[in-house]
C-alpha cells in the first residue's frame, strides 16, 4: 500500500438492513421524514426554503414538541434536513424582492410539497435509505463545523455585515479538525473489542498533544480544554442524525469553570492528588461512533482515499489476499473475516488453497504460514486429504500434523528433528514480524519455555535451512532473560549467519 493511501485497521459493520432501521429511526431523520409527510397539502416557505413563522408552530406542534422550549428549533432543524435531502421539494412562486419592495422576511416565496426521496424512505431499498441518510449526514457535518450563532450575533458591523477576521473562524481548518476527530474515533472504534465510550478530554488531546510530549504544557492544556467544549458543542449537533451516541459534559461542571478556564474544586470534582473515577470521567463527557456512525466514517474515509476494510471484504477473493490481510487484523476480526471466507468455499478446496497461498520463502511467509494455521483451525474434519497431501513437505508438514492431531486423527507420522525446530523458528518468525511492546512478554516466555524444553536448543537450531534463522536466534538473544542462555543465542545466530554466507 502506497505511503499516501494509509491502510485502516477492519472493522466489523452492521448489515445494510439494520443501519437503514437505525438511519429511519435518528431522531433527525425521523422527525425530517414526519414533517415531509405532513407537507402533503402543501407548506408555505421563504428563500432558500426555510419554514415560516406560522407554519413552524404548526409543524412544531406535529411534532409533539410544543411543550418543549427548545421544540420550534428542533422542528426547524428537520425541516431544513427534510430540504437539504430532498424530502420536501420546493416549487417557487415567482414572487421575489425584485418584483415587490414590501416583501416582508417571513413572505412565503414557495411552496414545500413531498419530495421523490420521500417515496424511497418507505419503498426504496436500504441503500437508497442510506444514501438519503448520508446526504443528511453531511448536511449536519456542515453545520457542527459553523460557528456558534452567538458568536456570529457578536460579530455584526454597524451596517449589519459580517466580520469574518474578527470572527476567527477558518472553515477549512475546522472542517478538518472535525473530520480528524470523527477520524480517531473511527480507529478506536475498529480496535476496541465491542462499543467503548471515549472519555472527551481523552479526545481531545489525541488531536492537540503532540505525540513526544511527556508533559502538556498549561498552554496545551488550555487547548485541550477549549477543544473539549467546541467538541460538546458538536457532538450535541452529530447525535440527533444517530452518528454518534454522546454523553454530553455536565452542565453543573461547566459552571464551576472559572474565568480562566481552569476546573475549580469542590462540587463533586475529584483533587488533583485523587485518582478520577469513572463517573468523575463521564462527568467531562463520553462518546462513540454509532454502527451507522462507523459505516458513515468508513464510506467519508474511502471518498478520501483511504483503504478503510470492513469484515466480509475478502469473501471473494483469493487465500493469498485473505493470508496477507489477516496478520494485521485483531484476533476477534481475523476469525470473523476467516469464517466468512470458509463459509463460502468447499472445506476440501478451501484448504487446498490455503496451504497452496502459505508456501513461499519471501519475508512475509511465516506470518502467511501463521494465518493459515490460524484459519485451517476453523476448517471441519472433510479437509483431512488436503493435510495429509502436505505431511511431507518442508514447509508445511508441520503444520499439517499440528492440525490432525488436533482432531484426534489416526496415522500421523512422526516429525523429523528438522521439521520440528524448522517449524519452531517459522512460528517465531512470524510472531516476531507482528510483535510490539504489548506482546514482548509472550515472546520472552515463548522462547524461555522453547529452551527449557529442549536442551541444546541452540546447538540445533542454527542449523535449520530457514531464510529467517539468524534473525530469530538474535531476537532470542534479546528476549531471553537468562544471560547464559542469551548469549548462547547470540553465538548460535553468529554461526547461522556465517553459514547463510558461505
Amino acid at each position: 500500500m502506497s505511503a499516501d493511501r494509509p491502510t485502516l485497521p477492519p472493522v466489523r459493520l452492521h448489515s445494510e438492513a439494520e443501519l437503514a432501521r437505525d438511519a429511519l429511526s435518528a431522531p433527525l431523520m425521523a422527525r425530517a421524514a414526519k414533517l415531509a409527510r405532513w407537507a402533503e397539502r402543501g407548506v408555505p416557505v421563504g428563500v432558500g426554503g426555510e419554514i415560516l413563522h406560522e407554519a413552524l408552530a404548526d409543524a412544531t406542534e406535529h411534532l409533539g414538541l410544543t411543550g418543549d422550549e427548545d421544540g420550534p428549533a428542533y422542528a426547524a432543524e428537520a425541516w431544513q434536513l427534510a430540504v437539504d435531502t430532498g424530502l420536501v421539494e420546493i416549487e417557487e412562486t415567482g414572487q421575489t424582492a425584485e418584483d415587490g419592495e414590501d416583501l416582508s422576511d417571513d413572505a412565503a416565496v414557495g411552496t414545500a410539497t413531498p419530495g421523490e426521496e420521500l417515496r424511497l424512505l418507505t419503498s426504496g431499498s436500504p441503500q437508497d435509505i442510506l444514501d438519503i441518510w448520508l446526504g443528511g449526514m453531511e448536511t449536519v457535518l456542515a453545520d457542527a463545523a459553523a460557528p456558534d450563532l452567538a458568536d456570529l450575533a457578536d460579530q455584526l458591523t454597524e451596517d449589519g455585515e459580517l466580520d469574518l477576521d474578527a470572527l476567527d473562524w477558518n472553515p477549512e481548518q475546522e472542517a478538518e479538525l472535525l473530520d480528524g476527530i470523527l477520524g480517531n474515533l473511527y480507529l478506536l472504534s475498529a480496535l476496541a473489542e465491542g462499543d467503548q465510550d471515549i472519555p472527551l478530554p481523552a479526545l481531545a488531546a489525541s488531536m492537540i498533544v503532540p505525540d513526544d510530549m511527556e508533559e502538556p504544557t498549561d498552554d496545551i492544556l488550555e487547548e485541550v480544554s477549549e477543544a473539549m467544549m467546541r467538541l460538546d458543542d458538536q457532538f450535541r449537533v452529530l447525535e440527533p442524525i444517530g452518528l454518534v451516541a454522546y454523553r454530553p459534559v455536565d452542565e453543573a461542571l461547566i459552571e464551576e469553570l472559572d474565568e480562566e478556564g481552569e476546573t475549580v474544586q469542590g462540587s463533586g470534582t475529584a483533587p488533583h492528588d485523587s485518582p478520577l473515577t469513572d463517573e468523575d470521567v463521564s462527568r467531562y463527557g463520553m462518546v462513540r461512533l454509532t454502527p451507522l456512525g462507523v459505516y458513515a466514517v468508513r464510506a467519508r474515509l474511502q471518498d478520501a482515499g483511504a483503504h478503510a476494510p470492513a469484515v466480509g471484504d475478502l469473501t471473494d477473493k483469493g487465500a493469498d489476499v485473505l493470508l496477507d490481510a489477516l496478520p494485521d487484523y485483531p484476533q476477534a476480526l481475523s476469525q470473523a473475516e476467516s469464517e466468512q471466507w470458509l463459509a463460502a468455499r468447499n472445506p476440501l478446496d478451501a484448504a487446498r488453497d490455503l496451504l497452496a497461498a502459505a508456501r513461499g520463502d519471501d519475508e512475509g511467509a511465516p506470518r502467511r504460514r501463521l494465518a493459515a494455521q490460524q484459519t485451517l483451525s476453523l476448517v471441519p474434519p472433510d479437509a483431512e486429504p488436503a493435510l495429509r497431501e502436505v505431511l511431507d513437505d518442508r514447509q508445511l508438514g508441520g503444520l499439517a500434523r499440528v492440525w490432525l492431531a488436533e482432531r484426534g486423527l489416526p496415522g500421523i507420522p512422526e516429525p523429523s528433528q528438522g521439521m520440528i525446530f524448522w517449524l519452531t523458528v517459522d512460528t517465531i518468525a512470524a510472531q516476531l514480524d507482528g510483535a510490539d511492546e504489548g506482546t514482548e512478554a509472550e515472546l520472552r516466555d515463548l522462547v524461555q519455555g522453547l529452551t527449557d524444553q529442549h536442551s541444546g536448543f541452540f546447538d540445533a537450531a542454527w542449523r535449520v535451512d530457514h531464510p529467517a534463522t539468524a534473525d530469530v536466534l538474535e531476537a532470542m538473544g534479546r528476549l531471553h532473560p537468562d544471560k547464559k542462555s542469551a548469549k548462547e543465542a547470540r553465538k548460535a545466530a553468529f554461526k547461522a549467519r556465517s553459514r547463510q554466507s558461505d
